[in-house]
Parts: C-alpha cells; structure tokens; sequence
C-alpha cells in the first residue's frame, strides 16, 4: 500500500467539491445485514456509489484517493426516520411564530441540515414542516447549495380540525381563520383526497397523519383519537395512487389501532400502544419509529418554569417517560423498529444519543444499529440505494471510534462522513490523492 499523508484534514461544514473516486481503508466494518462487526475492510468508491468491498487493504487504484480509517469503525451512512429540519426547541418558540417569516424558518433549517450531517446521519425522513420549507431545503441540498443529509420530505402533516396538525391551535379566535385541505386540514374523505393530492403538486416524498393527539400543540389531548377510521383509509388508499408511503403520529392505542387498520406504514411514538396493537402491528407488518429521546426531553424541559404552555407541560410530564419502556416492550413482541428522534423537539445534532436510550430500553446494540441502517433504509424503500455497505449501494460512510457494538455511546463520536462519495467531515485521519 502507497504511503499515506499524515496531514489532519478536518472538513467545516461546507459544500465540498464534486465526489471524486476514492478508497477508504476501515478498521473495522458494521455489516448491517447480519447486525455483525469484522475486520480490515476496503470500500471502493467510484462515482458515488461503492464499487467494491473486500476484505483486508487492498491497494488504491491509480488516481483514487486513499482515505485511512484503520483505526476506527465504519458503518453505513445513518437514517432518521423522524426528523423535522425546518424548526427547532426553544423557550420562545411559541412566540417566535408571530415575529419570525418563513425566511428566518428556512435559513435556520440550513444550519440544522449541516449539524444533522456532521452527526452521522446522511439521509433523514422530515415529517411536517411549514409552507413547505424543507421540500425547498432538499432541494437546496440535492443541487449543492448548501450541505445536508439526504432528505424524504413529506411537507406538511395532515391532521383534523383542532388536532395535533392544526397550528392555528392556541390562537384567539379572530386569528384561528378555518384552514382546510390545502392547509393539510381535512374533515371527511373527500377532504382526505384533496389534502393527498396537493402533497403531490406541491413535491412531497411521502405523506404523515396526525391520527391522535400530541404533546407540543396547544390542545387539552395528547392521546385522544383525532381522525376517524374512514378518513385514514381514504389518505392512505389516495397516497398509493400516487406512490406514497404514510406515517402516522400517534400516542393513544385507539389512534394507533385505527392507523395500523387504516394501512399506514409506520407509527411514530407509540407512546400508549397496548399489547393488541402490537399483534395488530407485527400481523400487518407495520413498522414502529419510537422517538425515546424526544420524549424524554419534554418531560425535562416541562420542569423547567416558562419553557413550555402549562396545558403543554402537563402533556410532556405525562407522555415523555413512557415511550422508552413502550420500544422495549415492542421490540420484546416482535414489532418491526426503524430509528427515529423527533429531531427538533430536541437540538439538532444530538441525533445519536437515540442509540443510548435503545439500549437501556432492553434492545441489542446490533438491532439499534440496524434499526438506523437497514431497517430504515427499508422503511424508505430505499434498500436498493441505502442502510448497507455494499456494491452499487450510495457511497455513504461514517466511521467512530472504537467497538459500538460493546459501548454504544461510541456512536455520539462520529469522526468522519461522507455522503455519495463527498466527504463531509475528516478528523485527524488521513487523505492521499
């Protein structure tokens, strides 16, 4: 092997150039599919897919560059299937929205894009934004303007009239207008059909429902049914017409139950998901998106004075604690998990720290990781392009230190990354043209 540069080479959080083709030596390998760690390893990349994976060190073609990695992991570019890049927790959040314009949203989103990168999450599921803001960030970030994780957007969440979609909740009434299907509010099925069908015009990747009450909007019911089974049906037989996948918030076990008979995808939360359910789930196939570290952030920032509404806070104090005993037992039944944070409930960037409550909640290392690879990649049906290391596959690469098989944690220090070929972040490890 040609002799390596000894140069640190620390990459900002800028747009790089054009991918060019190059040969990363690894450490050592996370192979997604059978949830196992190996040895040496040599990725091929060419023209931003792997081209090649072979074990041990494997001389670098000429004209490649040579990425050393031999002393840490490398693992699959990670996957957020809960992510909501346009906004993010703030003690003035509830007041921002009256002084800040959809501008002041959308530039913010391409810092919360960079930090979510620089973490280790090359592709990232947005479920519900405002004015269509994170479909204007992916494609910002599509082009190269501007550096960010891989974006399946899905616009604005569909929910009822006074639900957890409805932002107009909290308002006083001369403020509170009657938003309707083009605003992703919808009663009835005619309704349902309206609302799918302006999610395509307007560019969406996918759809989400708001099938139960929530904690961060200003209503009484974190839990309660907010959409009726019909309506669900009627969203979810519109989305397949037009090649849509449907993820549905939901906490309460009845909204939960109505989302899995309604034929959704995924359900996000869970928080009071009931053993029913879970059949239900595990007989349809439906996948669970847990979101441990967004409950838990709620339930400490609601005993912080002023940083939440009270009728919030009361929400937060009783949904937070829940949802990490709810994944433990999900995964216990056999329910099919994928990775998700709520990023934005949350600070962007400490997506990792999901990993962590995982595994205190009873889930094996191996699975979490899978749950952020290819369970995630195949939630997307994207497992032809992502969630694995393999020939033909994205060339999307993290790498951190040590063994996250035995220390987990290990997964909040990621050290390098690159998406389709480009790197986006080196510390203090090598680069040879």
């Amino acid at each position: 092997m040609r002799q390596l540069l000894l140069a640190p080479v620390l990459l900002a959080a800028m747009v790089p150039a054009v991918a060019a083709d190059s040969t990363v030596y690894c450490g050592k390998l996370f192979d997604a599919r059978s949830g196992k760690l190996l040895g040496e390893h040599t990725l091929s990349i060419h023209e931003g897919r792997i081209s090649a994976v072979r074990a041990g060190y494997v001389e670098a073609a000429a004209g490649t560059a040579a990425i050393d990695l031999r002393g840490l992991t490398c693992l699959p570019g990670l996957i957020d299937s809960h992510t909501h890049l346009t906004f993010e927790t703030s003690p003035t959040g509830y007041t921002d929205q009256f002084r800040w314009n959809i501008p002041d949203y959308a530039i913010r989103s391409t810092v919360h894009a960079a930090h979510t990168l620089q973490a280790g999450f090359t592709t990232v599921r947005n479920l519900g934004d405002g004015a269509n803001a994170s479909i204007a960030l992916r494609n910002a970030i599509n082009a190269g303007v501007v550096p960010g994780p891989r974006i399946f957007t899905a616009g604005a969440a569909i929910g009822t009239t006074g639900g957890h979609a409805d932002d107009t909740d909290g308002y006083r009434a001369d403020l509170q207008g009657d938003p309707g299907a083009k605003e992703s509010i919808i009663n009835g099925t005619d309704d349902a059909w309206k609302a799918v069908r302006q999610h395509y015009k307007d560019g969406v990747d996918l759809l989400k429902i708001m099938p139960s009450g929530g904690v961060l909007d200003e209503s009484a019911s974190a839990d309660n049914p907010q959409m009726t089974l019909d309506e669900i049906k009627a969203v979810v037989a519109a989305a397949r017409d037009y090649g849509f996948t449907v993820a549905a918030h939901a906490h309460g076990a009845e909204g939960i139950r109505r989302a899995v008979l309604g034929g959704v995808d995924s359900i996000e939360h869970g928080t009071f998901m009931d053993a029913a359910d879970m059949q239900l789930m595990r007989e349809r196939g439906t996948w669970y998106v847990p979101t441990i570290i967004a409950g838990k952030f709620v339930s400490e920032k609601a005993a912080v004075p002023g940083y939440y509404p009270p009728q919030v806070a009361a929400k937060a104090v009783k949904v937070g604690p829940i949802i990490q005993g709810t994944a433990g037992r999900a995964y216990k039944a056999g329910v099919r998990l994928a990775f998700g944070t709520d990023a934005a409930v949350y600070p962007h960037g400490e997506n990792a720290r999901e990993f962590t409550y995982l595994v205190d909640a009873g889930i094996p290392a191996a699975y979490a990781l899978q749950m952020a690879t290819v369970n995630a990649a195949e939630l997307l049906k994207q497992s032809a392009n992502l969630g694995s290391l393999e020939a033909g596959k994205y060339a999307d690469v993290i790498a951190v230190p040590g063994d996250p098989l035995t220390d987990i944690a290990t997964m909040q220090q990621v050290q390098f990354v690159m998406k389709a070929g480009v790197v986006y972040r080196q510390d203090n490890h090598p680069v040879s043209p």
